[in-house]
């Protein structure tokens, strides 16, 4: 036990200590609490700017500009101001704002989605009645031009349909969709499903990372489509796994869902006793921990960064499978038509033998999670066509680099900045992720200046894969720190990831621990006038 003249005794007493100041800050005006609907306006205006049809009208096209600057402005004035009472919730602010604000800039200003973007639908009850064949493509991607200039229709010798019969009531084989013109409601499905889908599984714009479609699917797609957007149905290893059958989905993600709960209740009890997950990051751990550990600050440090690793992965593990189990479970093809397929939901994380076969990029491109890839990607991809470099070029490599990981630095340092505790953005998050990029950097160039030597070739599957686990976890020992000191410094492994904790309720918590364990629920905040009231959390 942590001796009883220190404070904090538990983390219990930090988390009632940031609670307490989060009401402080908000009385005396310091801070705004997050209030839902309000603080989702920005968003809302780029759906409704994307839901106007302006393929024709060149002022609208260009007027993209301005709704992201509009956003971005917005998302500044959320992370300066506004806070939320849980840590987590706190911390979401900033992510959450960062990110919609990078996957804004990569679909509507890297890109025109009316005239790029196209997704995968079902053939019969979808296009509405101006269905003239689409005839062009620009840059690779899909444009519609046709006489009309507002035709959305990319089927092949398919019946005329007057209706839009809805998702539940699709059905056929598949087909490219272009965004359509009209009704407003198949307009409306096509930009809600625009963002939702960050990994674009059913889009023309599907990530690297991402499986393609079955084969099935795929044939339906070259047999139904006049169009055909350039589109790449290979596959390889980085890639992470498909399930076969909505069945096999739903069970595979329920069983993450569980296995990610309990090892979070672990880990949260683990971390309950160690005032480093309290922001006290230079104070000893508990002191009933073999002695082996605590006379040795290397294994102390080792310890502690692979709980957070194991946190932080298992976290996300969880939360992305809540999205299959609600969409293609709850929901379901009878409400969501097409976009319950499993091929859709492909699995989050790829194998750890990326990692052991190409170390900080296998690590990084391959067995993490890519959710955030495409938005990563897009603003290098648009400097690079634009400045007119080689692609595959070292310069494009280096670009592509820095920019995907400055944007992921930016977008933690965003939630570091909304923390409750005390937080180093820039010497945390952000150097972390630029650290990351001159190291798979370099290990590009040394890795292609080996390949082919007489040394590489002689040596064992085996040592190669073994040395490339030894370095990579050394460079991760010697920089991870930056980015777990300033979760723990804000607060962040304060969360309370489990409303029900197994372990604490049978006794293995600290102090004040027990079976229930909800931190903060969301609650109506009443403010001075309409717009300063509402859902807060």
């Amino acid at each position: 036990m942590i001796p009883s003249n220190l404070w904090p005794h538990t983390h219990h007493d930090v988390t009632r200590f940031y609670h307490e100041q989060y009401a402080k800050d908000v009385q005396a005006g310091k801070y705004q609490p997050i209030l839902y609907p309000w603080d989702t306006l920005a968003v809302l205006l780029v759906i409704i700017y994307m839901l106007i049809p302006h393929q024709n009208r060149a002022w609208l096209r260009k007027a993209r500009f301005f709704i992201f600057a509009i956003n971005l402005m917005y998302t500044a004035y959320l992370i300066k101001n506004v806070r939320a009472k849980g840590v987590a919730n706190t911390l979401g602010i900033g992510l959450i704002a960062a990110w919609g604000t990078m996957y804004i800039l990569a679909v509507i200003v890297c890109n025109d989605p009316q005239r790029d973007f196209m997704r995968i639908e079902r053939t019969e009850g979808m296009f509405s009645s101006d269905r003239a064949p689409v005839n062009g493509t620009q840059n690779g991607n899909a444009r519609t031009t046709s006489n009309s200039e507002d035709s959305n229709g990319v089927l092949k010798d398919l019946p005329e349909t007057k209706e839009s019969l809805g998702p539940s009531r699709r059905h056929g084989e598949f087909a490219w969709q272009a965004y359509p013109s009209t009704p407003f409601i198949e307009r409306l499905d096509w930009v809600l499903d625009l963002f939702a889908n960050f990994r674009g599984a059913n889009w023309n714009w599907r990530t690297i990372s991402t499986p393609p479609p079955p084969k099935p699917v795929q044939e339906q797609l070259l047999r139904n489509s006049v169009l055909q957007p350039k589109y790449n149905f290979r596959t390889h290893p980085s890639q992470s796994r498909t399930y076969p059958t909505r069945r096999e989905m739903l069970i595979g993600n329920t069983k993450t869902l569980v296995t990610g709960y309990l090892i979070l209740d672990l880990i949260k009890t683990i971390a309950s006793h160690d005032p480093y997950f309290w922001g006290y990051i230079d104070r000893a751990p508990a002191p009933y921990l073999p002695a082996f550990l605590l006379n040795s600050p290397v294994l102390i440090h080792a310890l502690r960064l692979v709980i957070c690793q194991f946190g932080i992965k298992w976290a996300l593990e969880s939360l992305f499978a809540l999205s299959p189990l609600f969409f293609s479970g709850v929901l379901g093809p009878a409400v969501l038509g097409a976009r319950a397929e499993p091929w859709i939901y492909p699995s989050t994380w790829g194998s750890y033998a990326l990692v052991l076969d190409n170390g900080l990029a296998g690590w990084w491109s391959g067995w993490w999670h890519q959710t955030f890839r495409f938005a990563f990607e897009q603003p290098s991809r648009k400097a690079i066509e634009v400045l007119g470099w080689n692609p595959k070029g070292l310069a494009a490599r280096a670009l592509q680099l820095v920019v995907a990981f400055g944007l992921s630095g930016a977008l933690h340092a965003s939630g570091s900045v909304t923390c409750h505790g005390a937080t180093f953005p820039l010497r945390g998050p952000m150097q972390y992720f630029l650290l990351q990029a001159a190291a798979c950097f370099v290990e590009g160039v040394l890795r292609q200046g080996l390949a082919g030597s007489r040394v590489t070739r002689s040596m064992p599957q085996w040592v190669k894969r073994t040395l490339t686990f030894v370095y990579v976890h050394v460079w991760h020992y010697h920089t991870a720190h930056l980015l777990c000191d300033d979760f723990a410094r804000g607060g962040v492994w304060l969360f309370e990831p489990c409303p029900v904790s197994l372990f604490r309720g049978l006794g293995f918590g600290a102090e004040g621990d027990g079976w229930l364990a909800i931190e903060a629920l969301p609650s109506w905040h009443r403010g001075d006038t309409w717009y300063k009231t509402g859902i807060t959390f």
